[in-house]
């Protein structure tokens, strides 16, 4: 739901938006809504600013930043279920009785968990501060020398993080241009069986559509068939690999 989310501090994640400096507007990590400086926004019979609209979109539309980081895959959260539920009590300012009593346990019980919850998040501070610090003087050292080693992004509706994504960006590029006949526009030779050639390929495929935009079968069917003859193929795997999502009677498809 939220992409490249390592490239975003703790900050622009509990805000839920972030700042575009060249376009001077406020824009929505959660589905890329864009407001602009300068221009007043009508919400009902109240006018409102950028900065003050993209604190309004996000409760209107995700209700919160909880809510959309909570739903997060447990591969980011590191969360369970009922971790998660007993989270959004605790956001709620429900009392340690009050959780006992919808959780069915004793009210100790709560308050041990609560201890858990404080000392995994002073872990993951000292945790995320040594790695901005190696990552920040790494950059430093490097002075743009080695970008090229930098890991490709993992797609927001990935549905199996593994090895195949152990491919840097030059990595990449090499695939690309050894599978496409074209980049500009998009031509595919073959569809390679290896899945790391794979997901390198989908991901440029999925570069094709817009986000946040509704497709039918046939518009998704006529992009891909201009890319590659087996349309179809490619269809089931940008939904398969969780680039794409569809409704389940297929009249509808869009990018994760």
């Amino acid at each position: 739901m939220i992409s490249k989310l390592s490239d975003m501090s703790v900050e622009d994640l509990k805000k839920g938006y972030w700042h575009d400096k060249e376009k001077d507007s406020y824009v929505c990590h959660v589905c890329g809504e864009k407001f602009e400086n300068g221009v007043i926004y009508d919400v009902g019979e109240k006018f409102y600013s950028a900065d003050k609209m993209i604190d309004i979109h996000i409760q209107q539309k995700h209700e919160s930043m909880l809510k959309v980081l909570i739903s997060q895959d447990k591969k980011y959260t590191g969360l369970t279920e009922s971790q998660k539920e007993f989270l959004e009590m605790m956001y709620l300012g429900l009392s340690d009785d009050e959780v006992a009593k919808k959780t069915n346990v004793a009210p100790v019980t709560v308050r041990q968990k609560r201890f858990v919850f404080k000392e995994k998040a002073k872990q993951a501070k000292v945790y995320l501060s040594i790695y901005e610090l190696v990552k920040e003087n790494a950059q430093k050292n490097k002075k743009g020398k080695n970008e090229k080693d930098q890991l490709i992004e993992i797609h927001p509706g990935a549905t199996m993080v593994d090895e195949r994504y152990l491919i840097t960006e030059a990595e990449k590029e090499k695939i690309l241009h050894t599978a496409f006949y074209s980049l500009d526009p998009l031509r595919l030779k073959n569809f390679p069986v290896k899945e790391k050639k794979k997901l390198a390929i989908l991901q440029k495929i999925a570069s094709q559509f817009e986000p946040d935009r509704r497709y039918t079968e046939k518009e998704v069917n006529a992009i891909l068939k201009d890319i590659y003859d087996d349309y179809v193929t490619i269809r089931r795997y940008m939904i398969e690999y969780g680039f794409m999502d569809r409704m389940r009677d297929c009249s509808e498809y869009w990018l994760k």
